[in-house]
């Protein structure tokens, strides 16, 4: 399980490429006036750097639509299969997210608990 994210775009801000890729995950666009929560940014194993926002909201997760992708798939085999990004989307309890979540961006759930004071 992981957060929806992506390459920020030459030229582009990183608020900017939070909401886009949201809506590409997602099929969900947020209000540009809504304020985004700006994160710690997080290094995960493969030696990306995650620059995360959060945002409150309401996310019917049944409907969520994504956008696709193209690879060749089996490998070596010389077709192309068009992927969704993601498969499903759903909300769990803060513990439930720790168990799920990547662990490269556990310190994203554990920082947004803080800032919201949901500790136990």
């Amino acid at each position: 399980w992981s957060i929806p994210k992506g390459e920020v775009e030459p030229g582009e801000a990183v608020p900017t490429a939070a909401r886009r890729e949201f809506e590409e995950e997602l099929g969900v666009r947020i209000d540009s006036a809504q304020p985004l929560l700006e994160l710690s940014p997080v290094k995960i194993k493969s030696g990306k750097i995650i620059h995360a926002r959060a945002i409150e909201g309401d996310v019917d997760t049944r409907a969520v639509t994504s956008n696709t992708f193209t690879m060749e798939w089996p490998p070596r085999s010389g077709r192309q299969i068009t992927f969704p990004e993601i498969d499903r989307a759903e909300f769990f309890p803060l513990a439930e997210a720790r168990r799920r979540i990547n662990p490269g961006q556990m310190p994203l759930i554990d920082e947004l608990e803080g800032l919201l004071g949901l500790y136990p």
